[in-house]
């Protein structure tokens, strides 16, 4: 069998190849239907899932380290491996909202978030922000948080821009583990 016939995708109505192959990734689409979105939203801490994730043991949660006033914690959809979200314990949704003690530890758990991902990975840079409310982007709006997001040189191929697609190496809780003794360690 030739590639041309090897249907790996399809063109149009003509139902020839076109080249492609399908990476499906059907645990997108619970992110994207919202069906895993509490009845009642993110507004109130009893179905936020940044207000549940510190109570869940650590395989569930994906918290990768805790302070006192802020935790870090995997992405559940990530854009990269390695994709951090570090959150303050109280429910607050706006930057200004924040005490003295919570701001300065959520700016040095993003430092130890970076160099820690760094240190295991190799990150060659990062993309750090929080978006702070729905229409600014933020699909949990009413709990802060800050993302750290590390990136590779090449990292953005095709995948993301034709395919609209994030291939990730690596799972979840493999990458909690690996960053979790990593951080015990720093």
């Amino acid at each position: 069998m030739t590639g041309a016939e090897r249907h790996t995708g399809y063109g149009g109505d003509d139902g020839l190849a076109d080249g492609l192959d399908r990476l499906w990734t059907p645990h997108r689409m619970t992110y994207i239907s919202g069906e895993d979105r509490p009845e009642g939203g993110y507004e109130k801490p009893a179905g936020c899932p940044f207000c549940l994730a510190p109570g869940l043991p650590a395989e569930e949660s994906l918290v990768v380290a805790r302070g006192e006033h802020v935790f870090a914690v995997l992405n559940l959809y990530p854009y990269n491996p390695g994709h951090l979200l570090v959150c303050p314990y109280r429910h607050v949704a706006d930057y200004t909202e924040l005490d003295e003690p919570e701001t300065v530890e959520l700016a040095a758990f993003t430092k130890a978030a970076m160099r820690v991902v760094r240190h295991v990975s190799s990150a060659h840079g990062f993309n750090l922000g929080m978006n702070q409310g729905g229409v600014a982007g933020a699909g949990i709006a009413a709990h802060l948080h800050q993302h750290v997001v590390p990136r590779w040189g090449g990292d953005a191929n095709f995948m993301p821009v034709i395919g609209r697609t994030k291939v990730l190496p690596q799972l979840l809780a493999d990458t909690r583990e690996l960053l979790a003794k990593a951080w015990a360690a720093a």
